[in-house]
């Protein structure tokens, strides 16, 4: 039987660049296709959402450049809340897979502070 599964991650981007959120975007998808051993055809969508301070670049367009050309990829802003995290990217990466697979969501840099619960180590 084959279910649908959610991976969520985020990444905290040092500077609002073109170049740097790039980067960060690279970095996070790496991370979680790495930690979740996927395949783009396991994907069934992948939504971003960026806070109001990063407008250089679409996410979705650097994970189109990355490989994901087949997936359906989507960009939305993030919800403005008063002393949040700034310079945020956030994904949720949804999967076709097996009931039993574990799934590992990735938090990098300050993004950390989104869930630490993720952070501690056993």
């Amino acid at each position: 039987m084959i279910i649908q599964k959610g991976i969520r991650g985020a990444i905290t981007v040092e500077e609002n660049t073109a170049d740097s959120i790039a980067a960060n975007t690279r970095m996070l998808l790496e991370q979680l296709i790495s930690d979740n051993q996927l395949s783009n055809e396991d994907m069934v969508s992948v939504l971003f959402t960026a806070t109001a301070d990063l407008t250089k670049v679409y996410p979705a367009k650097v994970a189109r450049e990355f490989g994901l050309s087949d997936v359906p990829l989507m960009c939305l802003q993030e919800m403005y809340v008063e002393e949040s995290l700034e310079k945020c990217l956030r994904v949720l990466i949804t999967i076709n897979c097996k009931p039993e697979l574990k799934i590992t969501h990735s938090y990098l840099k300050e993004a950390v502070r989104l869930r630490p619960d993720l952070s501690e180590k056993d």
